[in-house]
């Protein structure tokens, strides 16, 4: 306790060096936990991307490709499944239910998805969650549209209003002006590439193309809304597709009778798997990342250990009054010591105080502009790990200057003169 007590009185005489250096292991350990946090919140919003979907089935590509097009809208098919090969897949008795997606068209660079009502019915996101509609209803007309909220917000589309769809990705493709689409609704936030996407049915996107061939329109051949609105038009193909099963028992074997179909090439991947090899590729960046924040926390440390080094000289006064009313070396030597535990905790506290504190302010805006849901939880084992960590190189850091204390005989610290 008297150790403590000079610890502290010495710590208070010196206040400006002190704040300055809590200031830099606080901040050191932001960062640190910081890069953690985002990164464990980044990889369960792309998990959470798409819940409780036990196979994603598309042509015959790599699985990360595939996951990537069809759940994340990033990149796009290298072929599509003809609908026949469709049905034929998704009738058998092991799947519960199935959503196709229908890629390629956009509106002012967001994407349009032709899809089904059974889309809103089993897609599922953040573990089991339902979509559901701010205002409006799904599409019923062949020319209704349903938008995501980032959609609706950004472009400041209410229900009723028009839009016009464009062929192909881009502002600057042909656009089928002469089939405007009405918003019927517009969903919730939900923090995933819905948020960012349009949605019409299937028979909309072949009908938006009966007067087109090999990407271009058939000039002079326009097909009224009202007619088109009468005929029967089946899908021929779409993009990718995505399947619920009765069991998960039965997704390996389902999962090879697709590999194997030989109608056409195609490929089922399993999400948590095509995850997981995507994680794979990036693993090398967090590695890297988490290695400059803790090369940021060792030179906090490191700068602790000067500032008490640099206050020996001053304090050898101190120390030789402390010597002859019968403080021995180890005693002199655990005050330093004390001093930088003593900052390294008020570091420590700060810092994650300070931490979650940003990040319940900038949660809100994290997932709204990436989509990314940086959970307020907790420290967990891990984070405790790493504050156990810097705790330990605190006390390290005073080592150094310990050891020159303990050095200091006390008739060298009589003879500084004042």
């Amino acid at each position: 306790m008297i150790v403590a007590r000079l610890a502290l009185q010495s710590l208070r005489n010196r206040w400006i060096t002190v704040l300055l250096t809590i200031l830099a292991i606080s901040v050191s350990v932001m960062l640190l936990l910081g890069v953690e946090k985002v990164r464990s919140g980044a990889r369960e919003s792309f998990a959470g991307t798409v819940s409780g979907a036990d196979l994603v089935i598309g042509a015959r590509s790599g699985g990360m490709q595939l996951l990537l097009y069809s759940v994340f809208r990033i990149g796009n098919a290298t072929n599509n499944v003809t609908w026949r090969s469709y049905k034929d897949n998704v009738s058998r008795p092991e799947v519960a239910w199935a959503i196709p997606l229908s890629l390629g068209d956009s509106h002012r660079d967001f994407r349009v998805i032709g899809t089904t009502p059974d889309y809103f019915e089993h897609f599922r996101y953040r573990g089991g969650r339902t979509l559901t509609f701010a205002v409006g209803t799904p599409f019923n007309d062949l020319f209704d549209v349903v938008l995501g909220s980032e959609v609706a917000t950004r472009l400041g589309y209410d229900i009723g209003d028009k839009i016009t769809v464009a062929h192909g990705m881009g502002s600057l493709g042909s656009q089928h002006d002469d089939l405007p689409f009405r918003v019927s609704g517009i969903l919730a936030r939900t923090g995933t590439p819905v948020d960012k996407s349009l949605h019409v049915s299937l028979k909309a996107i072949e009908a938006i193309h009966v007067d087109w061939r090999s990407g271009s329109r058939i000039p002079g051949q326009v097909t009224p809304a009202d007619r088109l609105r009468q005929m029967t038009l089946s899908p021929k193909a779409i993009t990718a597709a995505i399947i619920g099963l009765k069991s998960r028992l039965q997704v390996i074997g389902f999962q090879r009778s697709v590999n194997e179909y030989r109608a056409e090439p195609l490929s089922a991947v399993l999400p948590g798997v095509a995850l997981q090899e995507m994680w794979g590729l990036v693993a090398t960046a967090e590695t890297a990342l988490f290695g400059v924040s803790a090369m940021v926390v060792v030179t906090s440390m490191l700068g602790l250990s000067a500032m008490i080094l640099s206050t020996l000289n001053e304090r050898r006064r101190e120390i030789a009054i402390l010597r002859s009313l019968g403080a021995g070396p180890r005693t002199v030597a655990g005050l330093l010591v004390g001093e930088a535990t003593l900052l390294t905790v008020a570091g420590i506290a700060i810092g994650t105080a300070a931490l979650y504190a940003v990040l319940m302010a900038a949660r809100p805006l994290v997932d709204r502009q990436f989509g990314i849901d940086i959970g307020i939880q907790p420290p967990s084992t891990t984070d405790a790990l790493l504050l156990f960590a810097i705790l330990i190189g605190g006390m390290a850091a005073g080592f150094l200057p310990a050891y020159r204390a303990y050095r200091m005989s006390l008739a060298d610290g009589m003879m500084v003169r004042t």
